[in-house]
């Protein structure tokens, strides 16, 4: 039996952008609905119950960053989210609100294609049972399982994507992961696509919540000019 396809509800107040999306996701096979503002996007997505949104940050009535963080507070939904804007510190507010992945405008439809099919298998890859053994690092506990974080025994919250990333870096410890490696392992893209600085923005939120010092890490380790590597605690370390 097929599957059925996935629902994609599209929102953007540019009715040029809007089209062209609905209409290219339309003819890959998606089940897509369009809004042009936050209230009519918020109607549709308890009625439509979407699997992914693809949302702008700057709306009439709303901003996407808040629509994004409403639609989550009910479902685990993907959220794909649209800016005209390139600094860092942008993305990192739409990944502390629940974001999964970035897509700036102008874009490319074929890039468009690779990140909208990403998220979505990810709600669809069953991990080998090997991969689902909890993973214990001192006061950091990984469990594939159950899906959770949790440091110093507290749970904390991560989005799908955050998730992926932590847990793919903590099953190599000690092995030095390019920035491409990260994309294509944990993203799954079949090819590098757009900017590979969203791995620095999703590396900076996580090292937010497990690192005792964000600013001076112990896990997740940059390697200059290359991507990052997670280091193990030392037996002292664990026991301190």
């Amino acid at each position: 039996m097929a599957m059925p396809s996935a629902k994609i509800l599209v929102v953007d107040d540019d009715p040029a952008i809007r089209n062209l999306i609905y209409r290219f996701l339309g003819q890959k096979n998606y089940q897509v609905e369009a809004a042009d503002n936050g209230r009519t996007a918020l109607e549709l997505f308890s009625k439509f119950n979407p699997d992914l949104v693809i949302l702008d940050v700057n709306l009439p009535d709303a901003l996407g960053y808040n629509l994004c963080e409403e639609m989550q507070l009910s479902t685990d939904v993907f959220v794909l989210m649209l800016t005209s804007r390139t600094d860092t510190e942008d993305k990192a507010t739409g990944f502390e609100k629940g974001a999964d992945d970035y897509l700036t405008k102008p874009f490319d439809l074929r890039e468009l294609e690779f990140r909208v099919g990403a998220i979505l298998k990810r709600q669809r890859t069953v991990s080998p049972s090997a991969n689902k053994q909890p993973l214990v690092f001192g006061h950091l506990s990984i469990d594939p399982e159950r899906r959770e974080i949790k440091v110093d025994g507290d749970l904390v919250p991560f989005t799908a994507l955050e998730f992926d990333l932590l847990n793919f870096l903590a099953r190599h410890p000690g092995q030095a992961l390019s920035r491409s490696t990260l994309i294509s392992e944990v993203w799954d893209y079949s090819e590098v696509v757009g900017d590979q600085r969203v791995v620095d923005v999703h590396i900076g939120q996580i090292r937010k919540k497990i690192e005792q010092d964000a600013a001076r890490p112990s896990l997740i380790k940059t390697v200059r000019g290359f991507g990052y590597r997670f280091e193990a605690p030392s037996p002292a370390e664990k026991e301190s």
